[in-house]
């Protein structure tokens, strides 16, 4: 079951300079910096109430980030949900006819689990289903 959002992905340029830019629209300093190598980005998180605020800076020029900005510039990437159990709500909507981008939920930033639904299949947006890392969940 989707429970909230859980954050927005915003794609940037610079890292650095989109950190003092948001620091100066939020009024506060982001509380992380984490690169997830195997995605190819650097990712910094602004908490905003209960909703992040994730902006993306692609580490090489082959990244889904790097493609993303050379195609349609800085801006909203994707729109991440947490769920409860990411493992059956992967395969509820596969389902129900949403085509999913990873066979299985794949480490991303923020100590979390993740799979993404491609726009085609969720009127032009990008989105990311996310459950928090522990023991019981791997």
């Amino acid at each position: 079951m989707i429970k909230k959002i859980e954050h927005i992905g915003i794609a940037v340029k610079n890292l650095n300079h989109s950190n003092d830019l948001f620091k100066k629209l939020f009024g506060k300093e982001h509380y992380k910096v984490e690169p997830v190598e195997s995605e190819g980005v650097s990712t910094s998180f602004f908490m905003l109430g209960e909703t992040k605020i994730e902006l993306l800076e692609a580490t090489n020029e082959s990244s889904a980030i790097a493609k993303f900005i050379e195609k349609k510039g800085e801006g909203i990437h994707h729109i991440a949900y947490e769920v409860d159990d990411i493992y059956k709500e992967m395969e509820r909507l596969r389902s129900e006819g949403f085509e999913i981008l990873n066979k299985e939920p794949k480490n991303g930033a923020d100590n979390k689990l993740i799979f993404f639904l491609h726009p085609k299949t969720t009127n032009g947006v990008l989105v990311e289903l996310c459950q928090e890392r522990n023991e019981e969940v791997l």
